[in-house]
């Protein structure tokens, strides 16, 4: 189905895995649009209530852009890259795709996370690394800017000095460093990481999926808003939860005194 990773799904968990290891999981613009169906097609099977993306092999998560075959598009287009265009047309409707998705997303970051690889593991809800993996906003080496979602997801997470630092200078932040900053949730040694997602991912393949999706899509505005358009945005989608049958098992087993057995509806 997927020319360019391997789609998976067992026991509610979509698994998405880059699968060009040869080239450590480059982004190549057929695996971009891979990445973007394989997210909408999570979006639309009910059976999925949370989404696993993580590279093929153990030495990359993704190293950014497929250069090679940039500069094969370039030099064919006389030798300039449409880069706007690019990533108008491959990465924007990738990184949309991840956060308009109603579920969670966790990023298992195995290896190297560097450039629009970067991007992608920030554009999830979780980020799971391995303590010998790092993150680098690249783009600096070759005279480009971080693209991709890196310029609005990072200065949040870490602060706009910090963010500053990390793109002017395209330095390594390995994974023990990236957990101090806030860049992940969480840094394991590399034995431990297969653990330590598994464990986040059994949560939320049982938890209440509508109201994860509800809070995922009011925080993203959040962002950008607000309070009198948080506040109504908050009545309007507990409105619409409150009708759910996950509310009702929710509450149904609060006053029971037993655990909610949520269906995801």
């Amino acid at each position: 189905m997927y020319e360019n990773l391997l789609y998976e799904l067992s026991d509610s968990i979509c698994r998405i895995t880059l699968n060009r290891p040869q080239v450590y999981n480059a982004l190549s613009p057929g695996l971009i649009r891979d990445i973007t169906a394989a997210i909408e097609a999570a979006g639309v099977d009910e059976q999925v209530r949370v989404v696993v993306i993580t590279g093929a092999g153990d030495k990359a998560f993704s190293s950014g852009a497929d250069l090679k075959e940039g500069v094969t598009q370039a030099a064919s287009s006389g030798g300039q890259l449409a880069l706007g265009d690019s990533l108008r047309s491959t990465y924007h409707p990738m990184i949309r795709a991840i956060r308009n998705l109603p579920k969670p997303v966790i990023a298992r970051v195995n290896g190297v996370a560097a450039g629009a690889g970067c991007s992608l593991a920030l554009a999830c809800d979780v980020i799971i690394c391995a303590d010998d993996a790092y993150f680098s906003q690249i783009f600096v080496n070759i005279g480009l800017m971080p693209d991709a979602g890196s310029t609005f997801f990072l200065p949040r997470l870490i602060g706009p000095q910090r963010a500053f630092e990390l793109c002017s200078t395209g330095r390594r932040v390995y994974g023990p460093e990236a957990a101090r900053l806030g860049l992940v949730g969480r840094s394991v040694p590399a034995a431990g990481l297969d653990a330590a997602v598994d464990e986040i991912v059994a949560y939320y393949a049982v938890a209440p999926t509508l109201a994860i999706g509800a809070m995922k899509k009011v925080l993203n505005q959040s962002l950008y808003s607000d309070l009198d358009h948080q506040l109504d945005q908050e009545a309007d989608s507990q409105d619409q939860l409150g009708r759910s049958a996950d509310a009702m098992e929710g509450i149904s087993a609060f006053l029971m005194k037993r655990k909610a057995n949520f269906s995801g509806k």
